[in-house]
């Protein structure tokens, strides 16, 4: 197993950064969160190079790439649940051109003479309030429903441009043709894997702008970067980006080789993720000296978006309990 890209990879993450910086600037973040712009164009746009094709296991570390540039970006669109959460969950009903969001629980399936009725309510869906489909996990197994058959509310959240929703099934009828096959513990797997790198693509936004600002900002006559308090704290977040970034590539590969330690690896990734958004959001704030939250300044959004990824699917705490479970196991 490898640990350093290729010349292909190399060349894909330079292609994917170049895409990024154009197409999604952060003028765009703060127009959606400013004025409830619309990102389908962008989605649209990631449609037509590709990247809602990389569906395939083989192709999870490149995926990987893409998921930690649009974190950096905040990206607005559907892609993180589409193709980290409902494509793992829904590979035999692929559409690229359609968004999906995953559903992991508070549905129901009973099987009646008719087929399938789904019925619950399930809060807290990653994009369930715009999404063309949704892979609804259910007792009974996963099921692919369209959007419009179910009522999807959105719930306000701290992040301005991120789409969570309650999603209500109130006697959803579908038929034995939407159930999937699917193994939903690998689905998984590679939703807790999407959600590090956007929390570790969110940190690195974080200290490219901290350091900008403290190379920027003058105090006593000279840049504040310059103290050593301030280049400890730049170094900590550093180090903890490169820990997490480190452990969530692993845990891509794992998913692209179809390793067995993908269940502990996913877990290192969320968990690492966690405790790096920690650490970064608070020593960007104080390196910001408090600025950084302000709606005026973009950090907010990145700021934000790195507490979004360590809440959904578990925290750090929950993630760190499974690795120590899966130890316990090894060694007795």
């Amino acid at each position: 197993m490898l640990f350093e890209f290729d010349s292909d990879q190399r060349l894909w993450q330079d292609t994917v950064r170049d895409v990024v910086a154009k197409q999604c600037p952060p003028t765009l973040i703060r127009e959606v969160a400013d004025k409830g712009g619309d990102s389908t164009a962008l989605w649209q746009s990631y449609v037509r190079q590709g990247w809602t094709e990389l569906t395939d296991p083989s192709a999870a570390v490149e995926l990987a790439i893409v998921l930690e540039e649009l974190g950096r970006a905040t990206d607005p669109t559907p892609y993180l649940a589409t193709m980290s959460q409902f494509a793992p969950l829904a590979a035999d009903f692929a559409d690229s051109a359609q968004s999906g969001a995953a559903v992991y629980g508070g549905v129901a399936a009973n099987l009646d003479a008719g087929g399938w009725v789904l019925t619950g309510t399930a809060r807290h869906v990653l994009d369930g309030d715009r999404a063309d489909r949704l892979a609804v996990v259910t007792p009974a197994g996963v099921f692919v429903v369209p959007a419009s058959e179910v009522t999807a509310t959105r719930s306000p959240v701290f992040d301005p441009v991120l789409h969570v929703a309650d999603v209500s099934f109130a006697g959803v009828r579908v038929g034995h043709e939407a159930r999937a096959d699917v193994d939903v513990e690998r689905a998984r797997h590679v939703a807790l894997t999407g959600l590090a790198l956007t929390t570790v693509g969110a940190c690195r936004r974080i200290l490219d702008l901290v350091l900008e600002h403290v190379r920027n900002r003058q105090q006593f006559g000279v840049a504040i970067g310059s103290f050593q308090a301030v280049k400890h704290k730049a170094a900590d977040m550093y180090i903890a980006i490169e820990r997490a970034r480190a452990l969530a590539y692993y845990a891509a590969l794992t998913i692209a080789e179809d390793d067995p330690r993908r269940r502990v690896a996913a877990a290192m990734a969320k968990a690492s993720a966690g405790e790096c958004q920690s650490l970064v959001f608070r020593h960007g704030i104080q390196l910001f000296g408090g600025m950084g939250f302000t709606w005026e300044n973009d950090l907010q959004f990145a700021l934000k978006r790195a507490k979004a990824g360590e809440l959904m699917l578990g925290g750090a705490a929950e993630h760190r309990a499974l690795i120590a479970e899966e130890y316990h196991a090894t060694v007795l």
